[in-house]
């Protein structure tokens, strides 16, 4: 659990998050596969160039957090909280208002965001900017308690689907795969579910909620945490039964990836090839099943401050990155193994997030936000087809 912690103490429990890897001699001479457990418990499979950019990263990280550590002695503790600018009309205002502090605290803020909030400070972090503290602050202290208690016992279609995908979130894992980490995980699944019963449920929750719980330390900041991904961060209906949100932000995404990788989209056209084939993964589990934890986290560092904008930034550098060798592929199934292959050995969130915001080029919020309203007529009437298509066939099975 995150507490009240010195700097000091909290600069030697960085320190010691970070060790050194360091692959048998055997590995280094044969450059044979390797395998070890990252920051959060996680077994990975990597090369030996795999460890060593890891540990570059780890320093880069270090040094990160040395320099939140001297921000927060020069501004306090919680400098972060104060105001932030989130759109070009506040930046007009807090000119016209000369605020230039928070106008400037705004901007280190993001900067310092997109290049990865240090571990021991996340759940923090997260908690205050992703708006989790302030909708917790909006119902009684023992909401989630009372929670969990009144629906213990309670079987309905999602507890017995969330039942189901325990035992198969992150196997292998030495906390999440164990009874004490299955109780947890299943308590946050089945206590959003009966908050939120347009949602109830959805595959993927299972993943974004397991790894909540990993950063977040308790049960009751991993469910805030998700509460405000599902209720304010990510578009609505993304998770509901007909996964509407999801099919429009799959249509987003494959007109933002014509619009900025246009040779690829022509491309994958050409091939017959369907975006939603790997897109939809990552819409629906926040790339916790593709990438490794560590980057898959600071994706969630900015996703948390910046909002959705960002998991079509990061989808569009997937592509990008593998650009050359994806417009030499004449088989579907080789751009799902290029895909897979680039995102399970990402361990750079740093030249990751680069590509996704320098290369990818400038996204608004309110862009997204025109493309889905846009988008949304025809999904719709799709599902509705689809539906009716379904109905009418079980009539005849009758």
């Amino acid at each position: 659990m995150f507490g009240a912690q010195s700097k000091n103490d909290l600069a030697l429990e960085l320190q010691a998050q970070f060790p050194i890897l360091r692959p048998s001699i055997h590995s280094r001479r044969a450059n044979l596969t390797v395998k070890f457990q990252d920051l959060y418990g996680f077994t990975v499979e990597g090369n030996v160039d795999d460890v060593n950019v890891l540990n570059e990263v780890r320093e880069k990280v270090r040094q990160q957090g040395r320099v939140w550590w001297a921000l927060e002695a020069s501004k306090g503790a919680n400098w972060y909280l104060q105001p932030q600018v989130s759109s070009i009309s506040e930046v007009i205002v807090l000119k016209s208002s000369l605020k230039f502090s928070a106008l400037a605290n705004s901007i280190t803020l993001k900067k310092l965001i997109r290049k990865g909030i240090p571990p021991v400070l996340r759940p923090k972090v997260w908690f205050s900017l992703s708006g989790a503290a302030k909708k917790k602050s909006t119902v009684p202290e023992s909401y989630y308690n009372d929670l969990t208690k009144a629906v213990d016992g309670k079987v309905t279609p999602a507890t017995r689907q969330i039942d189901h995908d325990l035992p198969r979130t992150f196997p292998g894992h030495p906390w999440l795969d164990t009874p004490e980490g299955h109780a947890a995980l299943r308590r946050v699944l089945v206590g959003y579910s009966f908050r939120d019963s347009d949602v109830g449920y959805c595959q993927g929750l299972n993943y974004v909620a397991a790894l909540l719980l990993l950063v977040m330390k308790t049960e009751e900041d991993a469910f805030w945490m998700l509460a405000v991904l599902l209720e304010n961060v990510l578009v609505n209906d993304c998770y509901t039964n007909n996964l509407s949100g999801c099919h429009v932000e799959q249509r987003v995404f494959k007109d933002l990836l014509a619009k900025k990788c246009p040779r690829i989209a022509a491309h994958l056209e050409a091939l017959e090839f369907d975006v939603s084939l790997v897109a939809t993964e990552w819409f629906l589990c926040l790339f916790s099943k593709s990438l490794p934890s560590e980057t898959t986290l600071r994706v969630w560092d900015v996703l948390f401050y910046e909002g959705a904008k960002v998991i079509f930034h990061v989808g569009l550098a997937m592509f990008k990155m593998k650009e050359d060798e994806l417009l030499l592929t004449h088989q579907v199934g080789d751009i799902i193994n290029i895909l897979q292959r680039t995102t399970h050995h990402l361990f750079d969130p740093d030249e990751l997030l680069t590509v996704a915001f320098d290369k990818i080029g400038f996204m608004t919020t309110n862009t997204i936000s025109k493309q889905r309203k846009k988008q949304e007529p025809e999904v719709m009437k799709e599902l509705d087809q689809r539906l009716r298509r379904l109905n009418s066939l079980r009539t005849d099975d009758k």
